[in-house]
């Protein structure tokens, strides 16, 4: 009897200097996914964010992969510190002070990168040194990865806004940029007719609106202005007869426009198709 044939496992290939890690989103999965790793180097200034020796850079991580997902799978080699996760490698970006919870938040879309901290350096290589044969599970009962209409359940409850919350963070806002505006209102006060160090001061106009530019076209439309209104206004309605003629050119006018519509009425009532009496 010939001995069973021994079961042949492909490995994907990953690109330069890259390792590729294998990992499955359930147990009955069959395909694996894989992620490439390699230790993150840079040339420029190190990051605080992204030590040099202890950070592992990560290629090719599905939508459905969280952040949280991706600490549970390197925790096996050794303690993570923090998971980062972009929408393309690139310099890190300086955390704001404050960091709004419904307002400019970015969703990214399709695959991503991550950056994965770990508080030991050996732990790095550790993760890159991890078998190729032995697919990490990403959900587990334990810890589920949500997915499907879960998945969209919970996107619809995250989304719906607390009233409370949203006052408070409106507040916060309000009060730092009322300080800021306050502060630089001081500032210019304070610069104001002190000269710089060339000599320059700085004159501001408070608030007024500018004036009209110094040109001569500028004052002759203006004068023609003038005399149009003060033309307008003269001897307007001035006698008593001129105050009846008014009335009656008016009143003149009112009955030419009714003739008019009667006559229009008239000619909409003749070209009408459609007779139900």
């Amino acid at each position: 009897m010939a001995a069973p044939a021994e079961k042949h496992v492909t490995v994907a290939a990953a690109p330069p200097g890259y390792t590729a890690v294998p990992v499955r989103l359930r147990a009955r999965q069959r395909a694996p996914h894989y992620l490439y790793v390699k230790e993150h180097r840079v040339q420029c200034s190190a990051d605080p964010a992204r030590p040099p020796g202890r950070t592992l850079l990560v290629l090719n991580v599905p939508p459905y992969c969280p952040q949280e997902c991706l600490s549970r799978l390197f925790s096996r080699c050794g303690a993570v510190q923090s998971v980062q996760v972009c929408e393309k490698p690139g310099p890190g970006e300086s955390a704001e002070v404050l960091e709004s919870k419904f307002f400019n938040l970015r969703r990214i879309l399709g695959f991503r990168v991550a950056y994965v901290v770990f508080k030991n350096p050996s732990r790095v290589q550790a993760a890159i040194s991890l078998s190729p044969h032995e697919p990490l599970l990403m959900s587990s009962e334990s810890c589920p990865v949500k997915t499907g209409i879960l998945k969209w359940i919970s996107c619809y409850a995250a989304s719906l806004v607390n009233p409370e919350e949203l006052k408070a963070e409106v507040d916060t806002f309000m009060q730092a940029y009322d300080q800021k505006v306050a502060e630089e209102e001081a500032k210019a006060v304070e610069e104001e007719g002190v000269p710089d160090e060339e000599g320059w001061v700085k004159v501001t106009r408070k608030g007024r609106r500018p004036g009209l530019p110094r040109t001569e076209a500028a004052n002759l439309r203006a004068l023609e202005r003038e005399k149009r209104k003060k033309a307008r206004k003269e001897l307007l309605n001035f006698y008593a007869w001129q105050h009846r003629e008014t009335k009656r050119e008016h009143i003149a006018q009112l009955r030419k426009k009714f003739e008019e519509d009667k006559q229009r009425i008239a000619l909409m009532q003749a070209q009408r198709k459609f007779r139900p009496y």
